[in-house]
């Protein structure tokens, strides 16, 4: 076996993308934000549906990885059933190793139901049990960094195998891209694997919950994350953009201008997020992960589903040369 540059961990799903007509939904707010309503007790006709297998935000970024140039492989958990199969394909056919993919007997696979709402979708979940633990790795099968993303609910004991095998593996590098249960357990729980990781990728708001700092201030956010032991700290910002620090230099990175409106958004901060840690991986700069993280982020978004639109090293390169004068990283 070569050497793997990068594992993803993390829960698979199979996506049902259903796409409703925009006069048979309404979008209303209240002070606890954005809420999607459709007539209640009644048939709701919508325009299609699309199935998409292999996501999630683990796997998102096993396929980032590959389409990256790097040898990319995937541990997660699927069930012995039709959709399991259909996610092992689909791995194998974006060149990711899938030798990690433990089938579960009994077990059903992830399948999510996505209410897609002009550019924007709420999604329908439910995480299936799995048995997780860690496994004992062969040498050659030790790779050079990890991504650990989104998992179920009663995989805590999991994180903890986790850590104490990092511990004994001090030149495996860790990004982290917290998922919502992740989050739910606590910095203070998680303690050992935050200050273990290299890369720490969240948006504003999980920033908050994970750090526990202020919101307005980008600055003291950063600031709180580096505290947990990060050494690299990204936080993104929708339209706003994205930032970075190592702890000694800051980035503000503006977005990639839209050649057109987004489509369907999901996936765009997997693919901003893997881009990032796939370009420090091959050895760039934090300014020049900056630059191309974006690029992907923006053609995802024109697609449906978190995978058509991803793009190669020589894709995002090409874009990159097309980028207005203003695209670049300022330091804050």
């Amino acid at each position: 076996m070569n050497k793997i540059d990068v594992i993803s961990v993390g829960d698979v799903v199979t996506d049902a993308f259903i796409r409703l007509f925009e006069d048979k939904a309404h979008v209303y707010a209240n002070e606890q934000g954005d809420w999607l309503a459709m007539p209640y007790g009644t048939k709701v006709p919508f325009e299609h549906s699309e199935v998409i297998e292999a996501v999630g935000n683990a796997s998102n970024a096993a396929v980032s990885f590959a389409r990256l140039g790097l040898k990319s492989a995937f541990m997660t958990n699927v069930g012995e059933d039709k959709y399991g199969r259909d996610i092992i394909r689909e791995l194998h056919k974006n060149k990711v190793n899938t030798c990690f993919v433990r089938i579960n007997a009994d077990k059903i696979s992830n399948y999510h139901f996505v209410l897609w709402y002009k550019e924007e979708r709420t999604i329908l979940i439910k995480h299936e049990e799995y048995d997780y633990y860690w496994p004992h790795l062969h040498p050659k099968e030790i790779p050079s960094w990890l991504y650990f993303s989104s998992i179920a609910k009663n995989s805590l004991d999991f994180h903890d195998d986790l850590a104490d095998w990092l511990e004994q593996h001090s030149d495996v590098k860790l990004a982290l891209q917290p998922g919502t249960f992740q989050i739910e357990f606590g910095a203070k729980r998680l303690h050992r694997l935050y200050k273990r990781t290299d890369i720490l990728l969240l948006n504003r708001e999980e920033a908050v919950l994970v750090g526990g700092g202020d919101h307005k201030d980008v600055n003291n956010l950063i600031d709180h994350l580096h505290a947990l032991g990060p050494k690299i700290v990204v936080i993104t910002d929708g339209h706003d953009g994205a930032y970075a620090s190592d702890g000694s230099v800051r980035f503000k990175m503006p977005p990639y201008p839209d050649p057109k409106p987004p489509f369907e958004r999901t996936g765009a901060g997997d693919a901003f997020s893997s881009t990032f840690v796939a370009e420090i991986i091959k050895g760039n700069t934090i300014e020049g992960a900056l630059q191309f993280a974006p690029i992907n982020s923006m053609n995802v978004v024109q697609y449906v589903g978190a995978r058509k639109g991803l793009l190669s090293h020589n894709e995002l390169e090409e874009l990159l040369k097309k980028a207005p004068a203003w695209y670049k990283p300022t330091s804050f």
